[in-house]
């Protein structure tokens, strides 16, 4: 394995910049995404269930079924990647957001609401803060599953660590799959590292505001 690396470093390293910038790309396009949703429609139950539920369905079509369909539009590289795996991640974000903002207690928003906050205040400074350990969660898990399928994308040459591992398998070659599968790992544990500090940042800030 040592001398693989040595002599194919700078490539797996382009190979790691280009799975993480697929990755953190569709994540942030998808949380950006169900922030707007949970804003719209959170006081429209039917409407948010509607769309959980479309977003669900969406999430059971295979990868590579949605990278075929999507080819014809949005054509072969990091650009179809990027949009299957917001799609995906959509669904595991939404369904996060949603448990956690409705798992806050009633009491609380109504104490709120009669200290005079408008639904707004009440949303950013109580069910948000609340709902914050959920929601991260669900960023946790969706990190982890959109890291994994984006291996996949290397089939319609989006580039990523999933170059490596179909490298390896066309090859036979054992050490392609295993430096693929490594540095997949790697790269998870430090995405996954930095959101929890995210989180542990943001929760610890929220409770000094509430104590002062």
């Amino acid at each position: 394995m040592i001398e693989y690396w040595n002599e194919n470093w700078p490539v797996m390293l382009e190979d790691v910049q280009q799975h993480a910038v697929m990755v953190l790309s569709s994540l942030g396009i998808a949380l950006i995404i169900a922030i707007i949703i949970i804003l719209l429609f959170l006081r429209r139950r039917n409407w948010l269930n509607g769309l959980v539920y479309f977003f669900s369905l969406l999430y059971s079509i295979p990868s590579f079924a949605f990278f075929a369909l999507l080819l014809p539009v949005s054509g072969l590289g990091m650009r179809t990647a990027i949009i299957v795996l917001t799609i995906y991640s959509e669904y595991v974000l939404l369904r996060s957001f949603i448990t956690g903002i409705r798992e806050v207690d009633p009491q609380l928003i109504e104490v709120a609401t009669g200290m005079g906050m408008t639904k707004g205040q009440v949303f950013c400074q109580v069910q948000l803060p609340l709902a914050l350990p959920a929601i991260f969660s669900g960023i946790q898990v969706a990190l982890a599953s959109t890291m994994a399928m984006a291996t996949i994308a290397a089939t319609i040459s989006a580039g990523g660590l999933g170059q490596l591992l179909f490298e390896g398998l066309q090859g036979q070659q054992v050490v392609p799959i295993l430096w693929g599968t490594v540095l997949t790992m790697a790269l998870t544990l430090v995405c996954a590292g930095i959101v929890q500090f995210f989180a542990w940042l943001l929760t610890h800030r929220w409770k000094g505001v509430m104590e002062k």
